[in-house]
C-alpha cells in the first residue's frame, strides 16, 4: 500500500493548470507548422502562420494561448494500491485548479449553477473523472476546455442500421455545422458505442491521445484517415477564412455497446488543444 498525502496532487493539478494554459504539446505544435507549410491558400497558410506566432508569444511571454483557459477537466487514474491522507481528494483537486488559475492569472469561467450563472470566481469546481486501475501511482491528466469549441460538440443516438457510413457522416456533418465557430483548425474526438454518457467521455478523453500516434486499430486508423479528408474537404480552413486546413486529427476511442444501439458522441477542440499528464 502507498500513501500519498492529498496535497502532492494539489500541487500537481496547479502547475498543470498553468502549464496547459500557456504552453502547447510539441504534437499540437508540431501538426499545426506541418500543415502552414502545406496549405496552399494564401490567406489560410497566413492565418497558421499567425497562430504559431500567438504561441511562441505565449511560450516567450508565459501568456495565456488563449483568452478562454477553460473549465478545468481533470482525469485520474488511481491505482487501487494507493491511500490518499490528509484530506478528501475532490477537495484537494479544486484547491489545486484554484491556486493554479489564482497565481497564473487566469480568466475565472466557472458559474455556479447554469441558469443563476453566477460566476464562482476561482473557477472551481472542477469536472472529475475518476478511474481505478492496477498498481500504486496515480496519472493525472489535466485538461482546460474552451467553450467556443465544447459548444460545437454532439452527440447522437443512432440505429445500428446506421452502421460506420452512418457514423462518418454524423462526424462531418458535426463538423461543418461547427463552421468558424470552435477557432479551426480544430481536433475532432469521437467517441463510438457505449452508452449515452460513455460515448461523450470517450470523445473528450479521445482528444488528449497524442496527434502523431496512429490508432492501434487499423480499421480505425483508416477510419480517423478518411474522416480528416473530409473534414479538410469543407473548406472552412483556419479560423474560417478558407482553405484545406480545418482540421488537424480526428482521433476515435470504441467501447461495447448494446445489440439495439450506436452511439456516437463529437467532442471538438481548437487549435489550441490543451492537456497535460502528471504521474504521482
Amino acid at each position: 500500500m502507498r500513501v500519498i498525502d492529498v496535497k502532492e496532487v494539489a500541487e500537481a493539478v496547479a502547475e498543470m493548470a498553468v502549464q496547459t494554459n500557456h504552453f502547447l504539446g510539441d504534437d499540437v505544435k508540431c501538426r499545426i507548422k506541418c500543415r502552414a507549410m502545406e496549405e496552399p491558400w494564401p490567406v489560410a497558410k497566413n492565418v497558421l502562420e499567425k497562430i504559431e506566432e500567438n504561441i511562441a508569444i505565449a511560450e516567450e511571454g508565459v501568456l495565456p494561448l488563449c483568452q478562454d483557459t477553460g473549465l478545468a477537466c481533470v482525469f485520474l487514474e488511481v491505482g487501487q494500491d494507493v491511500h490518499f491522507t490528509g484530506g478528501l481528494l475532490e477537495d484537494a483537486i479544486n484547491e489545486g485548479v484554484r491556486k493554479g488559475y489564482a497565481e497564473g492569472f487566469l480568466r475565472k469561467s466557472v458559474v455556479g449553477d447554469p441558469l443563476r450563472r453566477i460566476n464562482t470566481k476561482d473557477n472551481t469546481p472542477a469536472h472529475i473523472h475518476y478511474e481505478i486501475v492496477p498498481g500504486e501511482q496515480v496519472k493525472i491528466t489535466f485538461a482546460p476546455k474552451g467553450f467556443g469549441s465544447e459548444n460545437m460538440s454532439q452527440i447522437k443516438m443512432l440505429p445500428p442500421s446506421a452502421g460506420e457510413d452512418g457514423v462518418k457522416d454524423f462526424v462531418v456533418r458535426v463538423c461543418e455545422e461547427a463552421g468558424a465557430n470552435p477557432c479551426p483548425p480544430v481536433v475532432v474526438g469521437v467517441g463510438i458505442g457505449g452508452t449515452f454518457d460513455k460515448a461523450a467521455l470517450m470523445a473528450k478523453k479521445a482528444l488528449m491521445l497524442p496527434l502523431d500516434r496512429e490508432n492501434g486499430d487499423p480499421y480505425y486508423a483508416e477510419m480517423e484517415k478518411e474522416l480528416l479528408e473530409r473534414i479538410n474537404n469543407l473548406g472552412i480552413g483556419p479560423q474560417g477564412f478558407g482553405g484545406e486546413t480545418t482540421a488537424l486529427a480526428v482521433k476515435i476511442m470504441t467501447a461495447p455497446t448494446h445489440i439495439a444501439g450506436l452511439p456516437v458522441a463529437v467532442n471538438i477542440n481548437c487549435h489550441v488543444s490543451r492537456h497535460a499528464e502528471r504521474i504521482l
